[in-house]
């Protein structure tokens, strides 16, 4: 592999962003600095463009083994490449669940064989994530990220302490979906949209009612803990009380949350996900919780559908919408560019923040990895989902003008992605 140097970008490296060089020599970083010089080496003149660590996305839904017909290992990591991200976490929501050392044997060889940047897998909680048994915790323990059920919450409180017990025991955290399924039989959130249009609704309570239980449990336990998609201000509440307590619990939202709020909804699939888009009030409560590190990390939490699946409307539709590759656009634009985040914030949240949490990540220092991004943050262009790389195509952004676009994208020094004009 050649040696290539970076001249001229600007660059996020040590929390900074700064006009500098970087030196790639066999896929790693070999320094970062100013007016470097190299000698027989390949010159990449990126004058004008951001150069990033590849983003880290702990909550993505690759669909394989499975459901192969929403989404592949190779279509999904193709997405995220497509969208800045070198490093991705894959829930086990698959056929087979991953809840042993055998099944997930499968969704790694998928991985091994297909995936253009890289993937850990998440183990389930319980056995076929159906809350009733724990899955095979220590067997699967080695090849794992965390031990998620995401999709479905654990309702039993007994079998939840267990899995923290045997985790803890581990080393390994909790990624939990919080859902009490007895308050969630609901489309969207219980909230004035829902009243009006007679569409059953998903109360808040349904989220920070278990995320309350589970830091009981951490209090209790001491086990590391991660709440997924976080979208009400009660949660968000409990979790900075929780940090402020000194108790290792994190948290991550979405894009979605943090633009829209339920009266921007439409009757569309586009618009249906689990935890549902909720009130002016709620966003305003994430946007704090990014800001003030509550929340460290963004996740798109990025779950493909056929096209069918997704064309019954807000009460119809399967919940899950694609995120991989308008993330950081979108929130550019709507955070970066009307002033609510420094770049150097947002850019944390999509690199810095994943990674020191789950040490799975990218990082601009020399003798990393040349898993990077270079984005051009002049860019602007409308989101059309027949653009997207991702099987699934149901997006709430679509038609949306945004800044920034992806146009190259290395893991390991190896171009993955590049931005070719039409």
């Amino acid at each position: 592999m050649a040696d290539t140097l970076f001249k001229n970008a600007t660059v996020y490296s040590s929390g900074k962003l700064s006009l500098c060089d970087v030196l790639v020599s066999d896929g790693i970083i070999a320094a970062v600095g100013q007016d470097l010089c190299r000698d027989n080496c390949e010159i990449a003149d990126l004058t004008g463009l951001y150069l990033l660590p590849g983003f880290t996305d702990v909550h993505v839904h690759l669909r394989e083994p499975g459901f192969s017909y929403k989404e592949t290992v190779s279509s999904g990591t193709a997405a995220a490449a497509h969208g800045g991200y070198t490093a991705v976490c894959a829930m086990p929501n698959l056929s087979p669940v991953p809840d042993s050392r055998e099944n997930l044997a499968a969704e790694l060889r998928l991985i091994r064989e297909n995936a253009l940047v890289r993937v850990m897998p998440y183990g389930a909680i319980t056995v076929g994530e159906k809350g009733k048994e724990l899955a095979d915790l220590e067997g699967m323990a080695p090849d794992v990220i965390a031990f998620s059920d995401d999709g479905k919450g654990v309702d039993d409180d007994a079998l939840m302490e267990e899995a923290f017990i045997r985790a803890k025991a581990l080393g390994k955290m909790i990624a939990a979906h919080c859902e009490v399924s007895s308050l969630a039989h609901g489309a969207i959130h219980d909230g004035a949209y829902a009243a009006a249009h007679g569409i059953p609704g998903i109360p808040s309570e349904a989220e920070w009612k278990m995320i309350e239980r589970d830091i009981g449990l951490v209090r209790k336990l001491g086990v590391p803990y991660h709440v997924c998609h976080v979208s009400c201000a009660q949660s968000v509440e409990l979790i900075r009380a929780a940090r402020a307590e000194g108790l290792d619990v994190t948290g991550e939202t979405g894009p979605h949350y943090l633009v829209f709020n339920e009266n921007e909804l439409r009757d569309s699939g586009a618009f249906r996900m689990n935890p549902p888009i909720r009130t002016e009030a709620d966003r305003l409560a994430l946007i704090e919780a990014v800001c003030d590190g509550t929340l460290g990390m963004i996740a798109t939490d990025h779950a493909p559908h056929s096209a069918e699946e997704k064309s019954r409307g807000l009460a119809g539709s399967l919940n899950g919408i694609v995120g991989l590759e308008t993330a950081f656009p979108v929130l550019w634009t709507e955070l970066v560019r009307k002033g609510v985040l420094p770049a150097e914030k947002l850019i944390s949240l999509f690199t810095d923040g994943p990674r020191e949490r789950f040490g799975f990540g990218a990082e601009i220092a020399p003798g990393k990895p040349a898993d990077m991004t270079v984005f051009d943050m002049n860019a602007s262009y409308t989101v059309d989902p027949e653009d997207f790389r991702s099987l699934g195509k149901s997006s709430p952004f679509e038609g949306m003008t945004v800044f920034g676009r992806c146009v190259w994208t290395l893991v390991g020094g190896k171009t993955v992605w590049k931005y070719e004009e039409k």
